[in-house]
């Protein structure tokens, strides 16, 4: 077992690497981002928060008027849970969730 300690070191060296680098990616990419202009990050939020809306009826309101609004990890948690009972696609659930916690 002792002989096989370098090459687990390694290993986990490179995937720490690996993941740093990554992080280092993403985290460049959301810095463009937050530099946008404010008024083109509100308007987008609106896009969002109507599109959401608009999706939360078209799926969720056959059966439910729209609840207080939840914490995302709640409301996240939900539609989980209500995206197989009610056949509801990645994009919807992403709309309904941004809808749901603005």
């Amino acid at each position: 077992m002792r002989t096989h300690r370098p090459f687990i070191a390694a290993l986990l060296l490179a995937c720490l690497l690996a993941f740093v680098s990554v992080d280092f990616a993403g985290s460049t990419a959301a810095k463009k981002d937050a530099s946008a202009d404010p008024a083109v990050r509100a308007n987008h939020a609106d896009t969002m928060r109507i599109e959401g809306e608009k999706r939360f009826h078209a799926n969720c309101g056959r059966c439910h008027a729209a609840p207080e609004k939840f914490p995302p990890r709640m409301m996240a948690t939900v539609l989980r849970h209500m995206r197989v009972r009610a056949t509801v696609t990645a994009d919807d659930q992403k709309f309904i969730l941004f809808y749901m916690t603005q």
